[in-house]
């Protein structure tokens, strides 16, 4: 929460929190109605302690939701801090798999749930923050299907190898696509997130955009800045000028490193440590005028984990005070506490360097606070480049913190740079951190929430019911020419296990015959079909075609041709790609098309088949990235086909060529989208088994499709 609630004899005190996200919301969670819901941190006892802590948050726009003993150690100490944080940060071999850890986190996430809809209305927008609530997205949206949800993680995604070692990998994973937008600080974790959702939850995605079946959920990165302005001013307050002079009298005249960092196994302590060790052995002038700064912050100190690292860290400091130090000088001044913001500052001002060298972090905004603290310009910043801030921070000395030569050369190049080249970095890393600042982090993630809400809006579909079909009905028996775009796989014929079994049955050759005999018709089949496919079970018929999602067109009366000049080279150089999943996958076969590949599974065992389209699709985006080539997931298949063709170019012609009064186009799939969109605005479109989709309107079923278009004739 935006405050720490702290207990003692006197009773219960409440602190402003120094984190990040509290100085960046702070603005936003004050105004009006908007509200704060979380845990106050500490254990909180039942009775008039709770109702006095629950009527203080609430004069601030806050409430809190208090843990019980044992949810406390269970899901924040348990599940959360000893299974997703090492999984997280790259620590498996310290993650924990507890059955009774997965019930608490599942229990807890539901008492948020409980207590946020109490207080949520159809309007609001919710932004849930962190792995502590990874569940809590979907569970709101069981409740509240159209409620606007964002979600923000702050800590790194790791690798799809990583993430799946989590026995509940998929709940975690459908939980955050409870979300419209989930956001992440860098790239490398959306990326990482992607591929999860693709390989491990069965979902396929474009250009960070999910597709579930209800709607679209977006993948971003929005890199967190800082409080710009506050830690600057702090910075020339008379109150952490007065701390410098201080703690420049009793320290004298050295070169100061400074670090700063929570207790945790992920910040790289003990590698900084024999790195600084290392330094002083390689470099034998410098001691007695420099010293490293070190402040560590308590955290989790119940874990057991954190116990032991504290008492290496301990241990390390001994051994290298004992080892180098002298009457006059001490090597490292190390604090094992939290310090005010004054405190802080004062470090910030007078350290040459900021040793930031964590063995992997979501973001780290240690390194953006002593930038921005640096007014004169002059000081250096070694960044460990497993960090989100190494993205933007560039003009630092970038290391890899398991390289401890690096990191002594990192020293030795920091404590000798020239004060110009320090001002020249420093200047170019604040100009960009008071651009991209807290203030700018919020506004942007809410601004792309408000639009991904925008388009859910234009894509939401409404049942085409009896007074729908009556209105069409009328339009279509009073207009002169009508023009309709019908797909055929899953829209007018339900899926088969094999594509050749889905031939045309009586009552759909009949139908279509019935539609084609009016001359004021003109009905297009527009299909992912081979050619010789449709021309066999369709070619009969008074109809137009358009096979292989655009690639072959065909009017009545005339020959099959392309739109545009095709080749099919690549097919040599991908077609052993799909031979190989189908040796891997028993059930799995080919289809071959003139200028597309088609990998179908619908035979394949369940579970198997949803694997190896995550794994297929994934390595085909990967070698297709500069080949002019489109990857498409329909129901159960991966189609590889020339990207300059789709159906809605296809449709297009058509409705240049044959101008019409009304437009009807019927589709199920993702690629039916282009039609829908090519369509004019006054036109009825209508999406197969989804309502989430370009078109206007939505049916359940082929079954439902064929009755429509019967009850039009």
């Amino acid at each position: 929460m935006p405050v720490r609630v702290t207990k003692d004899a006197d009773g219960l005190h409440f602190k402003p929190s120094e984190g990040g996200l509290a100085t960046g919301l702070g603005s936003i969670y004050k105004q009006g109605d908007n509200l704060w819901i979380g845990w106050p941190g500490l254990l909180i006892n039942q009775g008039i302690e709770r109702i006095n802590v629950t009527e203080k948050l609430k004069s601030e726009n806050m409430h809190p939701i208090f843990l019980t003993k044992t949810e406390i150690k269970n899901y924040y100490e348990g599940f959360s801090n000893e299974t997703l944080w090492p999984i997280f940060h790259y620590f498996s071999q310290y993650s924990v798999y507890n059955e009774t850890f997965w019930e608490a986190y599942v229990q807890v996430n539901q008492k948020f749930c409980d207590e946020v809809v109490n207080f949520l209305d159809a309007g609001d927008t919710l932004w849930i923050h962190d792995y502590q609530l990874l569940l809590l997205p979907e569970m709101i949206r069981q409740q509240f299907p159209n409620l606007s949800i964002g979600f923000f993680l702050h800590i790194p995604f790791p690798s799809y190898e990583m993430f799946r070692l989590i026995p509940w990998r998929r709940q975690l994973l459908n939980g955050m696509l409870g979300a419209d937008l989930v956001g992440f600080h860098t790239y490398d974790d959306m990326r990482h997130f992607l591929s999860s959702v693709s390989r491990l939850a069965g979902y396929g995605y474009t250009s960070g955009q999910v597709n579930k079946p209800d709607r679209k959920v977006i993948v971003d990165s929005f890199p967190m800045g800082i409080d710009y302005q506050k830690y600057a001013d702090a910075a020339a307050s008379p109150e952490t000028i007065e701390r410098e002079i201080r703690y420049r009298t009793s320290l004298g005249d050295q070169q100061l490193i400074l670090s700063i960092d929570r207790l945790d196994y992920s910040k790289g302590i003990p590698q900084r440590l024999k790195a600084f060790e290392r330094f002083l052995e390689q470099y034998p002038e410098f001691k007695e005028k420099v010293s490293l700064v070190m402040l560590v912050v308590p955290s989790r100190d119940k874990v057991s984990k954190y116990q032991e690292l504290k008492e290496d860290v301990d241990l390390l400091v001994g051994r290298i005070n004992g080892k180098f130090g002298r009457i006059n000088w001490t090597p490292i001044h190390y604090f094992y506490r939290s310090l005010p913001l004054e405190a802080l500052s004062g470090f910030y001002r007078m350290a040459h360097v900021a040793l930031v060298t964590p063995m992997r972090d979501g973001m780290n905004l240690v390194c953006k606070e002593f930038i921005a603290s640096k007014l004169n310009q002059k000081g250096v910043l070694i960044l460990s480049e497993m960090c989100g801030a190494s993205k933007e921070l560039s003009d630092a000395i970038l290391i890899n913190p398991n390289d401890l030569n690096a990191m002594v050369e990192a020293l030795h190049r920091a404590l000798t740079m020239p004060e110009e080249e320090q001002i020249a970095h420093i200047s170019v890393m604040q100009e960009s951190l008071q651009r991209y600042n807290i203030h700018h982090w919020v506004n942007m993630f809410m601004e792309r929430l408000n639009e991904i809400k925008d388009d859910q809006a234009t894509l939401s579909t409404k049942f085409l019911d009896q007074n729908m079909k009556e209105l069409a009905k009328k339009r279509f028996n009073k207009v002169g020419k009508r023009l309709l775009f019908l797909d055929y796989d899953g829209t007018l014929i339900p899926f088969s296990d094999t594509p050749e079994k889905a031939a045309p049955d009586d009552e759909l050759i009949n139908l279509l015959t019935n539609l084609a005999a009016d001359e004021r018709n003109q009905v297009v089949i527009i299909s992912g079909r081979d050619r010789e496919s449709l021309e066999k079970w369709l070619g009969h018929l008074h109809l137009d075609f358009i096979g292989e999602h655009g690639v072959w067109i065909k009017e009545r009366g005339t020959d099959w041709r392309t739109l545009t000049n095709l080749s099919d080279q690549w097919k040599q150089e991908l077609k052993p790609m799909l031979e190989l999943y189908v040796d891997r996958t028993p059930g799995s076969f080919i289809e071959e098309k003139d200028y597309s590949l088609v990998w179908h599974h619908r035979k394949v065992e369940t579970g198997l088949g949803e694997l190896r389209t995550r794994e297929l699709s994934s390595h085909l985006k990967h070698l297709t990235t500069n080949m002019n080539l489109q990857v498409l997931e329909g129901d159960m298949v991966v189609e590889i086909k020339n990207a300059q063709v789709n159906k809605g170019k296809a449709a297009q012609q058509w409705i240049k060529d044959f101008p019409s009064d009304y437009i009807i186009a019927i589709g199920d799939d993702w690629t039916d989208e282009d039609t829908f969109k090519a369509v004019p605005e006054d036109a009825l479109t209508v999406k197969v088994g989804s309502t989430s989709s370009a078109a206007k309107y939505n049916l359940n079923s082929p079954k439902e499709v064929r009755q429509f278009l019967k009850y039009l004739l």
